[in-house]
């Protein structure tokens, strides 16, 4: 081949790996919005109607009369649909009435016990006493419906329902099949709702919120969905303290790094003073203490924050109360002054 023609057929090679990049590029940039989701203006899940109670259908009559008052009250008081519980209870052990080994005394192959098949350790965790006679009896439906009521919920029930059940049995044919019964029991006027993290009804800020606070917010809350790394400084992965640096540095900020740097860099709000951009604090992760906080969040409204959470926590990056037993105290970055001089330099580029 001549050097004429070995020019021309790298040109060609060339431009075609330039067509593929402009081709892959875009592909590759929408799978990572995908994979990580996030963004407070992207699709979002309507939660609002999660832990509604509907009627029951003429398949419920099927359900002995005792269990179906349970699992409507144990529904109502926790906010997870009462069919959800019915579905659990009528594919565990057919609401009690299996004469399988471990429904009303020992255990199956598994290790589970009782009418909602709960293993020992779990329901020590979260077996709940439904009759207050000081007792918590996984064989008794009286405190196993509550106990699964409240197990789902603390898995991510009613927002998560299909993770919350998957939870509770891992199998995805076994929440097909649950979520099947919860169906007939609702005569089909069920709908399931399962969130990615993104819920419509946080995306809601105050009122006037606007300028270099409500940009801090919603940097912050577009990262929803992203997962959580210990140590990670984004763009596809963050840690607790390294979003709310971030969040700040977009808007052209510098504040520490970390949640123990972060603690004494801010002014002091007291308890019910805290506003949007403030972070809160939190006595909690190894090495910390009342006075040396190892995580924070952001505040978004009175009593939420934007906080990455944990690398097991579902969602990850998400919204929650700050209104909690560990929660230390608040500061506020935008009352230092070097930050203040900061804003003003970049107001006169």
């Amino acid at each position: 081949m001549t050097a004429r023609r070995l020019l021309f057929a790298g040109a060609l090679g060339t431009a075609g790996l330039l067509f593929v990049a402009l081709i892959f590029v875009p592909v590759l940039f929408g799978a990572s919005q995908f994979m990580f989701g996030g963004g407070a203006g992207s699709r979002c899940t309507d939660t609002s109607g999660a832990g509604a109670q509907p009627a029951a259908a003429r398949d419920a009559e099927a359900i002995p009369g005792a269990f179906l008052e349970l699992y409507r009250r144990a529904g109502k008081d926790y906010g997870i649909p009462w069919n959800v519980l019915a579905g659990v209870g009528k594919v565990e052990t057919d609401h009690g009435r299996s004469t399988l080994p471990g429904v009303s005394s020992g255990e199956n192959y598994a290790g589970a016990g009782g009418p909602m098949q709960f293993l020992a350790a779990t329901f020590k965790s979260y077996g709940v006493d439904g009759n207050d006679d000081g007792k918590k009896d996984r064989y008794d439906p009286v405190d196993a419906i509550p106990s699964a009521a409240a197990y789902l919920k603390a898995s991510g029930a009613p927002d998560r329902m299909r993770d919350a059940i998957f939870a509770y049995n891992h199998s995805w044919d076994y929440v097909d099949l649950v979520l099947d019964w919860a169906g007939k029991y609702a005569g089909g006027n069920f709908e399931v709702v399962q969130s990615n993290g993104v819920n419509c009804e946080d995306n809601e800020l105050p009122a006037g919120l606007d300028g270099v606070v409500k940009e801090i917010i919603e940097f912050a809350m577009a990262q929803r969905g992203k997962p959580y790394v210990f140590g990670a400084n984004g763009p596809d992965a963050w840690d607790c303290s390294s979003l709310i640096q971030a969040a700040y540095r977009q808007v052209g900020l510098s504040i520490p790094r970390t949640t123990f740097q972060q603690w004494p860099f801010g002014k002091k709000v007291g308890k019910g003073d805290e506003q949007p951009g403030d972070l809160v604090f939190f006595n909690s992760g190894p090495g910390t203490s009342a006075d040396n906080p190892g995580h924070v969040g952001m505040v978004i409204s009175k009593g939420k924050m934007i906080v990455a959470r944990c690398s097991t926590c579902v969602p990850a990056i998400a919204v929650q109360s700050y209104e909690r037993s560990d929660w230390i105290g608040s500061t506020r970055p935008l009352a230092k002054p070097e930050l203040q001089r900061q804003l003003q330099a970049a107001a006169q580029e």
